[in-house]
Formats: structure tokens, C-alpha cells, sequence
């Protein structure tokens, strides 16, 4: 009876026989062979396809290390510091120790159509290790695309020594031009520039561009220029033009150079006047003509004294040079080379942040 009930409920198609074990294991071994042992053919497709992926690799590291680079195309644009500009050197000279005077010159038709209010810079690539450094031209650009850079080659700068053994008609790269800084007219009674080494390019600009040009400036102009030798001051072509010009207009534009040492030093005869000696908080308050004030040691401790022609004036100063130089003169620069509290002489004047910029 219970035969007969189980075929009425299933049919015969769908009998639960048991399987016997020797059938099921052979069955589990043919499908774990299925898996786990490809062909030969599928063998030899990846066998093919690891060599084709290693050929490649191989092919692209040797043209990466052995081949030469590629030269990328520089933009055809004007002048402008978002691509790179060609340029061809039209002269090295030798302007004293480690230092040159190089000119560069851009085609004509690569001219920005507009002009640059000084401070400005350009950005220089030294194509052999891929780095780039800023140097201020010292006239800016003029209408034939020439720019003139006084360059020093010191050890452990890689673009100066590079730019050092360019010969006239050797390429180079540059972009820009980039501001230092924005000259505005009528904003100051008296701008004071203080430099050190080839810091002083950037005062050159200016001056070339905006204190013997535009006659009509108010601003009264002062710069303090410092090297370590007679040797090392800037080159007759750059001092000769700012030491005239003091002599003619010295109620507008006045120069006073500074040298560490002069000692066993071939003195530089167009200077009327060389002062040995470093510029100190001294220097500053003699040629600027402001005196010391008496003020109480609490008075100092709480806060600092403004000088003492803070409210008959408004003054900057400009600083440029060697990173000790700017120290010393107004305090470090802050992180990421930005502008950082006013120390050094000109915070113990008592100059503060808006009075004192360092390029």
C-alpha cells in the first residue's frame, strides 16, 4: 500500500533512488579535475599573455632609460607664466667674482602687447635637471624682446651655474613675467630699499622703470645696498646710473653702499663714498634720520616704541638678499616663505608689518 502511495504522489521521473557512493565519487573527482586542471589550450593562452605583458614592460622601461626625452613643445603665446617661452642668450660677461651679466632675447612677435609695472620677474628652467629659478630683468623688456639679468653662480644653486656656462646662441626656456611687487603711485611719502649681493636687481628695476623715469613721482626714494667686497659690488653698468643720478637729484634718490671688509680690496673709484661695515639698526636710524626715544624698560617689555616720525611719514621698506641678510634687517620670512613677523633692526625700531615687506 505504501508503494502504491509513494508512485501516485511522485512521479516515476522523480523517484528518490539512492546513488551508490562509487558513482558519487567519481562524478566529485571528474568535476574537481574540470576545475582545477585548465586545458592545454587556456595553459598556453596565459602563458602568452604574461609574455606579451612582460615584452611591454620591458619595451617601455628601455625607452624611458635609454632614449632620449622627448622634446615637448613649448606654446607659441607671448610671454606669460602660465607656459614656457623660448629665448636665445646674446651675451655672457664676466662682471666680477662668480657673477655675470647676461642678456636674453625673445622674438619679436612674443612680446606681451601690454606693459609690466615693476617688480616684476621671470621664471628660468634649467632643462638638464628639470628646476626653475626666478631672476628680476633689469630693465624689464624692451621693444626688440631683450632682457638683461645680472646672474652670481653660488655652490649649491643649480640654475646659476647652469646659466653660467651658456655661450650666445645657446636656447633657454623661461616663463612669465611674475610680481615681486606692486609699485603704486601715491601710496608712499618715502620708499627705502635695503639689498645685499645680487638682491639688488630687483631696486634696479625700479629704478630704471619708475624713480628716473616718471619724474612726476612724489615718493622720495632711498636704497642701502651692501656686499661682502668691493669686488663683489654690482658691476659699473648697473652702480654708474643710480650713483649719477644721487648726485643730481639727491632730494628725491639717495645711495649709500656698504661692504663687510675693504681690506686687501681694489676700491671702486666712481663711488664717492664706501662705508665698511655691515647695515645695522645704527645705519638705519642714521641716514634715515630718526633719533632714539627714551621710553621706560616696562614701556618696552609690553610693547614696542614706533618710531619717532611714524605720524609725520608714511614709509616701506624693501628688503632683498640672502635669507641671513633679511633676517638680520627684518626678522625671517614664515612658513612657506611668507612674510612673517617684522624682527631684526627694523622691529626694534619699531616698524610693523604693514611698513616693511621682504622680496
Amino acid at each position: 500500500m505504501w508503494r502504491q502511495l509513494a508512485r501516485r504522489r511522485l512521479p516515476s521521473s522523480r523517484l528518490l533512488i539512492p546513488t551508490p557512493p562509487h558513482r558519487i565519487q567519481n562524478t566529485q573527482k571528474r568535476w574537481t579535475s574540470r576545475v582545477a586542471a585548465p586545458s592545454k589550450s587556456e595553459g598556453y593562452t596565459q602563458d602568452k599573455r604574461l609574455a606579451t605583458i612582460s615584452i611591454a614592460f620591458l619595451a617601455g622601461f628601455s625607452i624611458y632609460f635609454f632614449l632620449d626625452d622627448p622634446v615637448l613643445p613649448t606654446s607659441q603665446g607671448q610671454l606669460s607664466p602660465k607656459h614656457f617661452t623660448p629665448s636665445l642668450v646674446l651675451s655672457s660677461e664676466d662682471s666680477g667674482p662668480n657673477s655675470k651679466l647676461i642678456k636674453l632675447a625673445i622674438p619679436k612677435h612674443l612680446i606681451p602687447s601690454k606693459n609690466f609695472n615693476p617688480i616684476w620677474s621671470v621664471y628660468i628652467k634649467d632643462d638638464d635637471i628639470q628646476v626653475e629659478r626666478a631672476y628680476t630683468p633689469l630693465s624689464g623688456v624692451d621693444e626688440n624682446g631683450h632682457m638683461t639679468f645680472w646672474i652670481k653662480r653660488y655652490p649649491r644653486g643649480e640654475v646659476g651655474r647652469w646659466l653660467h656656462t651658456k655661450q650666445p646662441g645657446d636656447k633657454i626656456e623661461l616663463r612669465g613675467p611674475l610680481t615681486t611687487w606692486p609699485w603704486r603711485e601715491d601710496t608712499w611719502d618715502e620708499i627705502v630699499m635695503i639689498s645685499g649681493g645680487t638682491g639688488i636687481t630687483p631696486f634696479v628695476q625700479l629704478f630704471n622703470n619708475v624713480i628716473r623715469s616718471e619724474e612726476t613721482v612724489d615718493t622720495r626714494f632711498t636704497l642701502l645696498h651692501s656686499s661682502r667686497t668691493p669686488e663683489e659690488l654690482p658691476p659699473p653698468a648697473l652702480l654708474d646710473p643710480l650713483v649719477q643720478y644721487a648726485d643730481q637729484h639727491p632730494d628725491k634718490f639717495k645711495l649709500h653702499i656698504f661692504v663687510d671688509d675693504e681690506t686687501g680690496s681694489k676700491r671702486v673709484e666712481s663711488l664717492p663714498r664706501l662705508n665698511t661695515g655691515r647695515i645695522t639698526e645704527n645705519e638705519l636710524r642714521q641716514y634715515l634720520g630718526l633719533k632714539s626715544k627714551q621710553t621706560s624698560w616696562w614701556s618696552k617689555f609690553w610693547h614696542r616704541t614706533p618710531p619717532q616720525d611714524e605720524a609725520k611719514r608714511k614709509i616701506l621698506f624693501l628688503v632683498c638678499g640672502p635669507e641671513p641678510m633679511i633676517a638680520a634687517i627684518a626678522g625671517p620670512y614664515g612658513r612657506n616663505f611668507s612674510q612673517g613677523p617684522v624682527g631684526g633692526a627694523l622691529g626694534r625700531i619699531g616698524y610693523t608689518s604693514n611698513q616693511v615687506y621682504k622680496l
